[in-house]
C-alpha cells in the first residue's frame, strides 16, 4: 500500500469560487474556502463548486488552515496505489531525463519534490544509494503509507535503503524504512564528493535546491577570499574551493555544522590550510569583523516563517545585507539568497537595495535565480518557488 487514506466517496464543497485557481494548477483549498463537516482528517474527498459541479479530488485536513490538498483535476480518478505509482514514476522519469548527462557525477538530487510533481505533502531526497522519504506534516502521514512506499522506491530505483522523516511534532523524528538508518550518507555534487547526515541533519540532510547556485559560487571563486555565512556543511564553502578560492571561511552558529564543512572539505582533497571554520552568530561577526572578503555569500534561515513575520524579514535581510556589504572588498561579489516562501523576490530585491545603501555602497544585479530544476513547482502557486538568490558586483 502507498496510499492509505479513507475514500468514503465523500463530497465537499467550495464556499468561494475559486474553480479558476484550481483548473489552472492550485494545489491547494484554505480552510476559509471549504466546508469539511464530519470529514476525517487524511480522508480522500470529491471536492465540488458551488454550483455543486466537480472540480477534482483531494485529501482533506478539516482542523488546519490548508484544508484540502488536491490530487487529481478529474473527479472520476481514483485515488489509490494505482494512482501514486503514476505519479511517481513520472517524477523518477523526469531525474532520470534531468541527469541523463551527468548521472555518474551528480547523485544527490530531490527525487520527487511534493505539489511539484503532483503528489501532495510528499518529499524524496536521493542520496546515491539512499532515500529519504519525508511526508509534510500528520496529516499527510496519515493519506501516504511510507512503509508500503518504501519497498516500491527500491524496486523501481534500485536503492539499498530508505529513511523516514516527518514534520510532524510530538513524533518521532524519523525511522529506517528499508536497511538500516543510514546516519551519514556519501553522495557526488557535480563530481564533487560529500557527506550528509540524514538523520539529523536539516531537512532531509542537505540542501540540494542551492545545486546551482553553488556551482555559479565556484565559478566566481578563483583567486578570491571568500566568506560563506550560514555555512551548515560547507556546500559552498567546497565549491568555493574546486573553483580555486585563495582562501575559504565557513561561518555556522552550530559547532557540528562546522565540524561537517571541514569534513566535506577534506572529503574533496582541499588543502586544509586554506580552509577555517568558524563557529558564531553571523550577526555579531560580520558586524564587529575588522577583515575583508572578495565574494561572501549569505544564505540565512528562513526569517519570515508567516506572513505576519514579513516585515521583521525584510529588516533583518536588510540589516543583513549591509553587515556583509561592510566587510566586502572592492569590486567583491555579494550573494544574497532566501528560502522564505513568505519573501517575493521583488520584496527581497527592495531589502538588498536598502542594506547596499546603508553600507554606503553601490552594486549591480550579475543574476537572479531560483529553485533547479528537480525542484519544479505549479506555476499557478507561486508560492512554492520560495528560493530566491540574488549574485552581485560590489563597487
Amino acid at each position: 500500500m502507498i496510499v492509505q487514506g479513507r475514500d468514503r466517496k465523500r463530497e465537499v464543497a467550495l464556499t468561494r469560487d475559486l474553480r479558476r485557481d484550481l483548473r489552472r494548477g492550485h494545489p491547494w483549498v484554505f480552510s476559509d474556502a471549504v466546508a469539511l463537516q464530519g470529514v476525517e482528517a487524511g480522508e480522500i474527498v470529491t471536492l465540488v463548486g458551488k454550483d455543486k459541479r466537480p472540480i477534482g479530488r483531494g485529501y482533506a485536513d478539516p482542523d488546519g488552515p490548508l484544508a484540502l490538498r488536491m490530487c487529481t483535476l478529474d473527479a472520476k480518478e481514483r485515488v489509490d496505489d494505482a494512482w501514486a505509482e503514476r505519479r511517481l514514476a513520472t517524477a523518477i522519469a523526469l531525474r532520470q531525463r534531468l541527469f541523463a548527462n551527468d548521472h555518474s557525477q551528480t547523485t544527490g538530487y530531490r527525487l520527487v519534490n511534493g505539489e511539484g510533481d503532483g503528489l501532495p505533502g510528499l518529499v524524496i531526497d536521493r542520496y546515491d544509494e539512499v532515500l529519504v522519504v519525508k511526508t509534510d506534516g500528520p496529516i499527510a502521514e496519515r493519506f501516504w503509507d511510507v512503509d508500503g512506499l518504501a519497498p516500491w522506491l527500491v524496486a523501481k530505483t534500485g536503492a539499498r535503503a530508505v529513511y523516514g522523516r516527518s514534520r510532524a511534532r510530538g513524533g518521532p523524528e524519523g525511522r529506517a524504512l528499508v536497511g538500516d538508518a543510514p546516519g551519514v550518507v556519501r553522495f557526488l555534487e557535480a563530481g564533487i564528493p560529500f557527506t550528509a547526515d540524514v538523520v539529523q541533519g536539516q531537512k532531509t540532510g542537505f540542501f540540494f535546491d542551492q545545486r546551482e547556485n553553488r556551482l555559479r559560487v565556484g565559478g566566481l571563486a578563483r583567486g578570491r577570499r571568500v566568506l560563506n555565512a550560514f555555512g551548515y556543511t560547507g556546500g559552498f564553502s567546497v565549491h568555493a574551493g574546486v573553483g580555486g578560492a585563495a582562501h575559504v571561511t565557513t561561518l555556522d552558529i552550530a559547532g557540528p555544522a562546522i565540524a561537517a564543512a571541514d569534513a566535506n572539505w577534506r572529503g574533496a582533497g582541499l588543502d586544509p590550510d586554506k580552509h577555517v571554520g568558524v563557529t558564531a552568530d553571523a550577526f555579531e561577526l560580520l558586524e564587529g569583523s575588522d577583515e575583508r572578503w572578495d565574494l561572501i555569500v549569505l544564505d540565512p534561515p528562513a526569517f519570515a516563517p508567516s506572513k505576519k513575520a514579513l516585515p521583521q524579514a525584510l529588516a533583518a535581510y536588510r540589516r543583513l545585507v549591509a553587515a556583509g556589504c561592510r566587510v566586502a572588498s572592492a569590486d567583491a561579489f555579494l550573494v544574497v539568497a532566501s528560502c522564505s516562501a513568505h519573501v517575493r523576490a521583488l520584496d527581497l530585491q527592495g531589502a538588498i537595495e536598502e542594506g547596499v545603501g546603508d553600507a554606503k555602497r553601490r552594486a549591480t544585479m550579475l543574476h537572479q535565480a531560483s529553485q533547479p530544476p528537480d525542484h519544479p513547482w505549479p506555476l499557478a502557486c507561486p508560492e512554492l518557488s520560495y528560493l530566491k538568490a540574488f549574485f552581485l558586483r560590489l563597487d
